[in-house]
């Protein structure tokens, strides 16, 4: 369809299209008139991230998207608007309970039958790029849409707050039954701890062990210097018993035996003299060897009783070592009950402190769990709070115009090319050429049509001529 042809159209059925535009634009604002007056209170609230003061952490979600639409589900949920109505104590209104009889007949509950009347009015929208949520509430009277917006903003802050506390309530008491558990075994691991101790006669046992690993290296170190002298006694010992006496250290340097050499020495030299002076068989002479045999009984004597003394010290030298030795096995199996002891006594302690690490978290949670029950304070605090509107937010007759015009123009135009649809007519020359398939030749005027300045007025259209006509046959 070319533009020639939606005009012509259009201009032969003005009459519907006027009156369809007429109808749509008329009715708009009938209706708009008629409907009566909405008014929108708003409120706003903002969601706290800042740390909690009784956890210290940051709250979970933050100002990320998903907490957001969480909040908003929450203040549009059922909980919220029964809680509405139950702070507004609206289901006791006799007036209202009649509105509910004759509504639902008396089937379900006038709580929720309320609380989703509420919902369908109620629009809650948070902020792109802040935590602030607004919720808007519509209602014929002004003073009611702003009772209602500052009712649901209370419900949702008692919502949040007992989403929060409710749960800590129930956590409360296990935590409570935990710690008392948790108490018991503490108490029960420091008992047996203290039993222990007392049984085993232990105060501080690793001062103890110490002083005992302090005795058992001491006797160690003295066994083995009374094994080194020991060793060295028996080795003098065996010299004295043997054919070299004569030349141990004691032997030689002993002033008595020092001394009967030197008499031995004398005699021996005056007996040379006097037998060769006298002769062997004189007197003198037998009385010098007889005394000459007197020293050297003593010197053996006495070399004997040196020699034997070095016997003795070797023995009690091995005694000694012996006595040691014994004092270091008993010594040695003291330290190794000790460390047994303490070994027990180190587990007993574990269980102790580990008693203990169980017991003092599960008291600090108590106490945090317990905090967070008894909180009144929720994330979420009011804003602003709604006042009653002065001007009404609907309906709105200038917009509800402007755009019914516009759909009724799209209207009207639709049911002109309807009823041309319908009913088709020849209006320009492209439909009789459309129709018959044959060149027009020209058109005449319309005999109506009216003369300007002494001319009969003929359109652009009737003065057309089809010049791409077929040549005449000459021959």
């Amino acid at each position: 369809m070319s533009l020639t042809q939606f005009l012509a159209i259009l201009r032969a059925r003005w009459w519907v299209a006027l009156l369809v535009l007429v109808l749509t634009v008329g009715t708009t604002v009938g209706v708009s008139l008629r409907l009566p007056k909405q008014y929108t209170a708003t409120a706003t609230v903002v969601v706290d991230v800042k740390p909690d003061p009784i956890v210290g952490t940051m709250y979970a979600g933050g100002a990320a998207p998903s907490f957001m639409a969480t909040q908003v589900d929450v203040i549009q949920s059922d909980r919220v608007a029964q809680r509405v109505v139950k702070n507004l104590k609206l289901a006791e209104n006799p007036t209202i309970r009649a509105q509910w009889q004759d509504a639902t007949d008396g089937q379900g509950s006038i709580e929720q039958w309320l609380s989703e009347s509420f919902q369908k009015n109620l629009d809650v929208k948070p902020s792109r790029e802040s935590s602030v949520i607004t919720l808007t509430y519509k209602s014929p009277d002004p003073r009611f849409a702003a009772a209602l917006a500052n009712a649901f903003v209370k419900a949702y802050l008692d919502t949040t707050l007992d989403l929060r506390v409710d749960p800590a309530k129930q956590y409360l008491a296990f935590f409570d039954a935990r710690s008392k558990e948790a108490r018991e075994r503490f108490e029960g691991a420091q008992s047996r701890l203290s039993d222990f101790q007392r049984t085993k006669g232990i105060i501080a046992n690793d001062e103890r062990l110490d002083i005992e690993n302090t005795r058992l290296n001491e006797l160690s170190s003295q066994l083995v210097g009374i094994q080194a002298v020991s060793s060295e006694s028996g080795s003098r010992q065996a010299q004295a018993q043997g054919a070299s006496a004569e030349r141990m250290q004691e032997v030689l340097n002993n002033p008595l035996i020092s001394g009967l050499k030197a008499d031995l020495s004398r005699s021996e030299a005056r007996l040379q003299e006097l037998g060769a002076r006298l002769g062997e068989n004189h007197p003198q002479v037998a009385e010098a060897k007889a005394n000459i045999n007197s020293v050297r009984e003593r010197l053996e004597s006495e070399t004997q009783r040196v020699t034997g003394g070095v016997g003795v010290t070797a023995n009690i030298n091995r005694q000694r070592e012996g006595n040691l030795r014994t004092s270091l096995e008993s010594q040695r199996a003291k330290v190794l009950k000790l460390k047994a002891v303490r070994d027990e006594g180190a587990v007993l302690q574990r269980d102790v402190e580990s008693a203990q690490r169980a017991y003092e978290a599960l008291l600090g949670r108590l106490t945090q769990t317990s905090l967070e029950s008894q909180s009144t304070q929720s994330n979420v605090h009011v804003l602003t709070e709604a006042s009653p509107p002065m001007q009404p937010s609907g309906p709105r007759v200038f917009t509800n115009s402007m755009l019914s015009l516009v759909i009724g123009i799209a209207l009207a135009i639709g049911a002109a090319l309807a009823l041309e649809m319908l009913d088709r007519r020849v209006r320009v020359v492209d439909d009789l050429d459309a129709a018959v398939g044959l060149p027009v030749l020209g058109m005449l005027p319309r005999p109506d049509a009216k003369r300007l300045l002494g001319r009969q007025r003929v359109s652009l259209m009737q003065q057309r001529i089809v010049a791409s006509l077929p040549a005449p046959n000459r021959g």
